[in-house]
């Protein structure tokens, strides 16, 4: 049975295990992924992740803590193998669809008819459209990759009896590089009491953390696929990191008969050291400025170390004998981190409106300082006070919307306005926005960075 080009696996489980209508599903990814609390500025996304694969009302939290961890993957992901296993039609082998797409609320995703040729000789993959026509596993990962890679081929696996070396050897043929991403999707133990779950569960965690293969499937119910990943990742030395975990007791269900959800992430290189990592970015800021200069005493690092290939936001402070020279940034990850780096280093010598361009006689006067950016997160609240109470002085950059307009105030700005209703005013006044104009008008989001120089 081949790909019939024509076919699309329309969603089975919309309107069930999430939202069926697209505006909706649309507002609920966000929201789950708003709901990530990680500020951390990322230097690497991870090469596979392991999610859970319940109702977003009961796993939807820990699924977008894993997906959340892709935000810096968006257009470099084009492909996404994505193993689950068959829950409604038993048989042997890893099932391929028929279809050519595969359908939500949110727009189709095409299945990579290349990718999945590669496996056509192997005896344990099996064209079968009934394994996938009702298969939630797979189904309910699709929306969040939707919204957060945007485009992307799929190859869709749904696992019946196999053993973790077959397994690994269709993931080994799936690999490729960083525009592959491996998606397991599992639960953990089920019906078992709240807190005998916690303990199972705990158990099974830190076996999967040290890439055991020998999961049962009373302890993680997408337990092939999840062996035969574990072995890869062992067997190339890839970094598994807990995320989150939690079961149905925790989110909205009782604690009598409870299921197990987790978010793992596997790395296949680990990010490097901050320090390290600074020096580069501030390396490659000054290279570019003293290029734009007409100097070539300082090299521009770029581009030669995967990390600084990863789409990054930064800020590029420049300040001479100490005062304010020129300070120019992203608030997204649009571009690579060292293309970002070298752009805002330029921008703030020579195109900061403030500031006339930097002199070659002025250079030898200044320090540059490179701020990395997390993702920035909405801050919903009731009232001035209760965005009081969220902000956190010294900690959170702000981005502050309303009337078209806006602006940002580095976390480094806290040092010169430590009070919050100062901080809120200066930055209305530096969106443009009249005096009084009130807070619970606009829109804020927030960030944090890790700055060096």
């Amino acid at each position: 049975m081949a790909l019939n080009a024509n076919a699309v696996r329309p969603a089975a489980v919309a309107g069930m295990f999430y939202p069926g209508n697209a505006a909706q599903l649309a507002a609920e990814v966000a929201e789950l992924l708003d709901g990530v609390e990680s500020f951390e500025p990322r230097l690497a996304y991870p090469k596979g992740i392991i999610v859970p694969h319940a109702g977003y009302l009961y796993s939807g939290p820990i699924a977008a803590r894993a997906y959340d961890e892709l935000a810096a993957a968006r257009g470099l992901v084009k492909r996404v193998v994505l193993l689950g296993p068959s829950h409604y039609v038993a048989g042997r082998g890893l099932a391929l669809p028929t279809a050519a797409a595969f359908e939500t609320p949110l727009g189709r995703s095409p299945v990579d008819a290349e990718a999945a040729q590669r496996l056509a000789d192997l005896p344990q993959v099996v064209r079968s459209e009934p394994a996938h026509a009702q298969e939630h596993s797979l189904e309910v990962q699709l929306p969040f990759l939707q919204k957060v890679l945007g485009s992307f081929s799929l190859v869709p696996l749904a696992a019946g009896a196999a053993t973790a070396a077959e397994v690994e050897q269709v993931l080994e043929r799936l690999w490729g590089g960083p525009e592959t991403l491996i998606v397991i999707s599992t639960d953990l133990s089920h019906y078992h009491a709240y807190e005998a779950a916690r303990r199972i569960d705990d158990a099974t965690l830190a076996r999967i953390q040290g890439c055991a293969t020998d999961i049962s499937h009373e302890e993680a119910c997408g337990a092939t696929g999840l062996n035969g990943f574990l072995g890869l990742c062992r067997a190339k030395q890839l970094k598994l990191r807990l995320l989150a975990a939690c079961n149905s007791g925790d989110t909205a269900g009782g604690k009598a008969r409870v299921v197990g959800y987790s978010a793992l992430a596997a790395y296949e290189a680990e990010a490097p050291e901050a320090a390290d990592a600074g020096r580069v970015l501030v390396d490659i800021a000054r290279g570019a400025i003293a290029n734009g200069l007409g100097l070539s005493s300082i090299p521009v690092r770029r581009n030669h170390l995967p990390w600084l290939q990863q789409p990054g936001a930064t800020f590029v402070t420049l300040r001479k004998d100490g005062q304010l020279r020129g300070c120019m940034g992203s608030l997204a990850a649009t571009r690579a981190l060292g293309q970002d780096a070298a752009s805002n280093a330029r921008a703030a010598a020579f195109e900061d409106p403030r500031f006339p361009k930097l002199a070659r006689e002025e250079w030898p006067r200044c320090e540059v300082e490179v701020s990395l950016l997390s993702a920035a997160k909405p801050i919903h609240f009731a009232d001035e006070a209760d965005l009081h109470a969220q902000i956190r002085a010294g900690e959170d950059g702000l981005i502050l919307e309303c009337e078209g307009k806006r602006a940002t105030f580095l976390p480094q700005v806290w040092e010169g306005m430590p009070d919050k209703r100062v901080f809120l005013q200066e930055l209305v006044k530096k969106a443009g926005l009249p005096e009084g104009t009130r807070i619970a008008r606009c829109k804020l989001q927030r960030y944090r960075v890790r700055k060096f120089a």
